[in-house]
């Protein structure tokens, strides 16, 4: 019987530590608790130190095990057949469970932006990239790349918190609200999209 190299069984037993930490780390949240990097080793029957070698900081932590509990959220959700190729109602499941994320870890996610500057940003651009898959061809780079950097402004944390905090809103009609922005946004860039393919010179064809 061949046995399995000993680097892959440490590797192994690494990434199950980590996952075990983080697991810790997303219950505790889920107990309406913000968890230190003690906290979730404690949890997770972890030596502090061991913990502190895979999470130096508490922001670390806490942007990771927000991350890891979104990814498979949203993969399935945008991978959903009945979503495929409706781009509208792509966007909207997308504000949808943003929205629900938010609400389950708000605390969280005030934590975190005490913490440091929203550092999911990126996972946010890669989920609305995904939403907007099937329309990326009609549009030009520069109109996508500013149709994607308009959609960040109503999706995500921010949003959440000046419609909830400044605006007053309760979370249904803060909800609407982005979900509003995302159709009028996607809209506005498609109707130009189209408006200036018909305003492109059409060339008689060749005898």
């Amino acid at each position: 019987m061949n046995k399995e190299p000993p680097h892959n069984g440490r590797d192994k037993q690494k990434r199950r530590t980590r996952a075990a930490i983080l697991t810790a780390a997303r219950e505790l949240i889920r107990q309406g608790r913000i968890p230190s990097v003690a906290d979730a080793a404690d949890a997770a029957d972890v030596s502090r130190r061991t913990a502190y070698r895979y999470f130096p900081t508490q922001e670390q932590l806490l942007t990771e095990a927000q991350l890891e509990g979104e990814r498979p959220v949203f993969e399935r959700m945008l991978a959903s057949p009945e979503l495929a190729h409706n781009v509208e109602a792509r966007l909207d499941a997308l504000v949808r469970t943003m929205y629900a994320e938010l609400q389950a870890t708000e605390p969280l996610m005030r934590a975190m932006i005490r913490l440091t500057v929203d550092r999911s940003r990126n996972e946010r651009i890669d989920w609305i990239e995904l939403a907007l898959a099937p329309v990326h061809t009609q549009l030009d780079e520069s109109s996508f790349e500013r149709l994607v950097s308009g959609l960040a402004l109503c999706i995500g944390i921010e949003a959440f918190l000046v419609l909830r905090d400044i605006r007053g809103l309760d979370l249904a009609a803060a909800e609407e609200v982005s979900r509003w922005v995302a159709r009028s946004l996607l809209h506005a860039s498609l109707a130009e999209s189209n408006r200036q393919a018909k305003a492109l010179p059409s060339h008689p064809p060749e005898r």
